[in-house]
């Protein structure tokens, strides 16, 4: 399956063209490439400036001119282009991107046609677009008909009608003389837009161009946007100054050079480049020329000659797309595409079909060689491209004497073969899910740790004992199955499940015995699932779906840990989650953190160990919550104990669907109750979807003071404090400047008015440099707010609203220190919180995220309880005094904050990040800048690991990112 040439004359095509390929790390895009040229006998030049090297296209592509120039970056792509021309030594040549398809015969037949017409410069035909998909490849048409021969004898008149109905020629069949040409002439450092524009003004000004009526090219849509910005539209449509005398400077460059028009004059020629401008400008935006429209949509999901085709609703008959020819030379290209998958949009969407494959493929203790072909046969229509997919059930037809049915499926795996189809494992493991699954898999325990898991629970009579209450509301055998086949798989022996289902019993059952099946309805299985769970004689309990399916080594850790471990009430694990789309993410929940799971019930608050003597002591699960169930307990075991005996442990406990938004009203409800009983009017929020916001509605309105050093920062100052009394909505607050002995003359004199000027704004001063803590502590000790704020003096707040935002938080009486939402000036996350990250210091959470967006599970749009704050810091008065103020020896500001975080956390209380409060820090900060002596020494083994943050994420690498070298220590559990 490779493309053909079609005529006699191509015997000598080596010598005529030369196809120049233009690559910058987009290996599996060029070896796609390379495979559909393989047997097109022209040259081929292959230009990358990728870092690394292909070094096996040498072995693989014998034919191919391979140059690797990492020296060229992407954004060097003219200088690229000038010296790729220079080592072209064939007549004619095109350029080609290794995302596209110029096809064969059209590139020939353009050859033929410029040698036969020796006054034209440049040749090709038609374009189509094309988005590649998981098993379906959408095309469109891009150009509409135009005029096909531009053939005036007059430079000036075959030009502007060229640019007028633009079709873009970089791609064309031309000749080599004049691109070289062309790329001697063009100044360094052209921008891509000026590139093109002059690349088509001066080959039509030299020569003439033919558009054939015939298919020329299969060009990838640019749905991304393209990483050059190279939309001639954004130099040619405005109509500001600056654009028009960027327009005007280009057409004087163009009137210098020697082209056919040179005999007018530089004025004139002047006048027909900017006249040519803007006829390109009108022909683009009327769509005269190029307009995209959806014509054929294509689905290959079956081993068939060819795939199914959808046409749109639109037909354009008057171009060369409709016939049986043209949809061979699509179907050539789908094949590859599809078996040779390199698209960022393609990729994304094969991730869940690989996985389902993957999944589909496994073995389970209970399959037989019926159970497994079933299974094989849903993989392939998942996709035939899977050669993985195709060989084994290829294999267990022949075995089960199916000739009729593996006779067509052995065709499709020779013809698989004639590529080099995709390594289904390989692909799916540098997949986000696949690279979750090979992470997951590198924890699991030995075989002899496993042996010595097994004596070590039997010396303490089998462990911890799980019951799992199991919801079959659906009635859906295979998803029940697949959550047998997992308990089965794994490690773990010491559970009882429960199946509460509305479909008929499989079998007669007792509370006794491992499964028990239990016949419910939906109105009454709350209640029934409570009386099961009341004669289970677990030790804990937990409830879970049919599909979620246990982790090998989930229960069984659980299992380890918790022998002989007293006063734990509750366990939190973690889990994988199947996504709407298929995929599988990581969701590693952050330790026990009250507000997070106050703010995100449907990703905290599912799936936990509960002690089942307390479960049935709480009155077990409430009927008028389904949606909420687990919410609803865990805030009720809060209300009746706190916090104290909740546990986390950093191990997956299951892959599971990602929760949807079923539940929110009810969650709303009962977080609303909870919230209540601690002696609050709250008012619950949700201002996106998933997060609950909570207004306590606290009474009074006390005093706050916002506190801001300075020390010779006159302008950052003048911005911060501006920024506070004008943005400021909460009345009831003073400020106070902290001036840390300012020389600068005009500042004092400022400062002097503010103090002069009322009680709102008060200066305080120290003539003798202090350590900048000192200097706060100094001013701290002159505030008259039961509240603090230490601002940054580099920040200015954004929001009306950041008083009552840190307030909210800050007078809950478990809370000890708020902090803020601080952006960075070009408005990406500077600062959501701090990691402790051990020997990597403290660290910036979710920095350079963009501003609205979500963050590692909603962090960035839900309160949430973090090690460490600083920048927009409120803390109650009489804590900070109690405290003993601040480190006056922690380096700076910033350290001397996380310290008091710090001490705040080892009193018991709690430390509350919000995005209620918002401010942009101008002055930029390194992650470096925590990085303190006098912290490390102090807080040693607090800094080792955050109770905030999941021991499985790294901690020197990108933080929320699964930490590659973490492992389980089997041995050190086993004993």
């Amino acid at each position: 399956m490779q493309a053909q040439a079609q005529h006699s004359s191509d015997a000598s095509l080596k010598d005529r063209l030369t196809l120049v390929v233009m690559t910058h790390n987009r290996p599996a895009f060029l070896r796609r490439t390379l495979q559909y040229y393989r047997n097109y006998p022209a040259t081929i030049l292959v230009l990358d400036s990728s870092q690394q090297a292909e070094d096996d296209i040498a072995r693989d592509y014998p034919q191919v001119d391979y140059r690797h120039l990492p020296q060229f970056s992407y954004s060097g792509l003219q200088d690229k282009l000038a010296y790729g021309v220079t080592q072209v030594r064939t007549p004619y040549m095109t350029f080609l991107a290794v995302d596209d398809f110029l096809f064969c015969d059209a590139m020939t037949r353009s050859v033929e046609f410029l040698e036969e017409h020796s006054d034209y410069g440049l040749c090709h035909g038609y374009g189509l677009m094309y988005v590649a998909r998981g098993t379906q490849v959408d095309f469109f048409k891009r150009d509409n008909r135009v005029q096909e021969d531009y053939c005036s004898e007059q430079p000036e008149q075959r030009l502007l009608q060229f640019m007028g109905q633009f079709l873009p020629p970089f791609y064309a069949v031309t000749r080599t003389d004049l691109l070289q040409q062309w790329y001697a002439l063009l100044p360094l450092g052209t921008s891509f837009e000026w590139q093109e524009i002059g690349h088509t003004f001066y080959l039509l000004a030299n020569a003439k161009a033919r558009i054939l009526p015939i298919p020329y090219a299969l060009r990838e849509v640019n749905y991304g946007g393209s990483e050059h910005n190279s939309n001639v539209l954004r130099v040619l449509a405005p109509q500001d100054e600056k654009s028009q005398q960027e327009r005007e400077a280009f057409a004087e460059f163009l009137a210098t050079l020697p082209t056919a028009l040179s005999g007018l004059g530089a004025d004139e020629v002047k006048r027909i480049a900017l006249d040519s401008f803007k006829a390109m400008s009108e022909g683009l935006l009327s769509g005269r020329a190029l307009q995209g429209h959806l014509i054929v949509r294509s689905h290959w999901a079956q081993p068939q000659a060819e795939p199914v085709r959808v046409f749109g609703e639109r037909q354009f008959v008057e171009l060369p797309f409709y016939n049986k020819p043209m949809f061979d030379l699509l179907a050539e290209c789908e094949f590859l595409i599809h078996s040779m998958p390199a698209g960022r949009q393609q990729l994304i969407e094969l991730e869940p079909i690989l996985l389902r494959q993957w999944q589909l493929m496994q073995v389970n203790a209970n399959d037989d060689a019926r159970t497994r072909r079933s299974r094989l046969w849903e993989a392939l229509v998942l996709s035939p491209f899977n050669r993985a997919v195709v060989e084994r059930l290829l294999a267990s037809l022949q075995e089960a004497g199916e000739e009729g049915e593996a006779a067509p499926l052995r065709e499709w795996l020779q013809r698989l073969g004639t590529v080099p189809c995709y390594d289904s494992q390989a692909l799916l493991d540098s997949l986000p899910s696949g690279r979750l699954l090979k992470w997951l898999n590198s924890r699991a325990p030995s075989a002899e740790q496993v042996r010595g898991a097994a004596e070590r629970l039997a010396q303490h009579n089998g462990g911890p004992s799980f019951g799992i209450l199991l919801l079959d509301l659906a009635a859906d055998m295979a998803k029940l199955q697949a959550t047998f086949d997992s308990l089965m798989n794994g490690h773990a022996r010491a559970f009882k499940v429960v199946v509460l289902t509305t479909g008929e019993l499989p079998a007669v059952t007792g509370p006794q015995q491992t499964v028990h099946f239990v016949k419910v309805t939906e109105q009454d299985y709350v209640q029934r699932m409570n009386e099961a769970a009341r004669q289970l004689g677990t030790d804990w309990i937990m409830l879970a779906e049919s599909g979620d399916r246990f982790t090998v080594a989930g229960l069984l850790r659980a299992g380890l840990e918790l022998q002989g471990v007293e006063g734990v009430r509750a366990v939190a694990m973690d889990e994988l989650q199947t996504q709407p789309d298929g995929s599988l993410r990581e969701v590693l929940r952050p330790g026990v953190n009250l507000d997070l799971l106050q703010s995100v019930p449907g990703l905290m608050a599912r799936h936990w160990l509960v002690r089942r003597d307390l479960w049935l002591a709480s009155g077990g699960f409430d009927a008028r919550h389904p949606l909420a169930l687990e919410f609803d307990l865990l805030l009720r075991l809060i209300g009746e104990g706190g916090m104290a005996g909740f546990a986390h442990l950093a191990e997956p406990l299951l892959i599971c669907a990602a929760v949807g938004s079923e539940g929110h009203d009810q969650e709303r409800a009962v977080l609303a109750q909870h919230i209540a009983q601690r002696g609050y009017a709250p008012a619950i929020g949700s201002a996106h979807p998933g997060v609950l916001q909570v207004d306590y509605r606290h009474e009074g309105y006390p005093q706050v003071s916002v506190i801001l050093h300075c020390q010779d920062n006159f302008e950052a100052l003048q911005v911060s404090l501006v920024s506070v009394l004008q943005r400021t909505r909460y009345q009831h607050h003073e400020i106070l400047i902290a001036d840390n002995a300012s020389h600068s003359e005009a500042l004092r004199e400022w400062l002097g008015t503010l103090a002069a000027a009322g009680k709102r704004v008060r200066v305080v001063r120290s003539e003798q440099p202090l350590a900048p803590a000192a200097m706060l502590n100094l001013a701290i000790a002159q505030a008259q707010g039961d509240y603090l704020v230490l601002l940054d003096s580099a920040s200015e707040v954004l929001n009306a609203n950041w008083l009552e935002g840190l307030l909210n938080q800050a007078r809950r009486p478990e809370v000890g220190v708020v902090g803020g939402k601080l952006l960075s000036a070009d408005g990406k996350i500077a600062e959501a919180g701090l990691v402790l990250a051990g020997p990597a210091g403290v660290r910036s959470a979710l920095r350079g995220e963009g501003k609205d967006a979500p963050g590692y599970m909603q962090r960035l749009h839900a309160e949430h309880n973090v090690a460490a704050v600083s920048g927009c810091v409120m803390v109650r008065n009489e804590l900070l005094q109690a405290l003993g103020g601040l480190h006056e020896q922690a380096g700076d500001i910033r350290a001397a904050q996380v310290d008091l975080c710090l001490q705040a956390g080892a009193a018991g209380l709690l430390v509350v990040w919000t995005p209620q409060a918002q401010a942009v820090r101008h002055a930029p900060v390194g992650e470096n800048a925590l990085a303190c002596s006098v912290l490390s020494e102090r807080w040693a083994q607090t800094l080792l690991q955050d109770p905030c943050y999941n021991a499985s994420h790294s901690r020197d690498g990108q933080l929320f990112s699964l930490d590659p070298a973490g492992r389980v220590e089997w041995q050190a559990l086993i004993g």
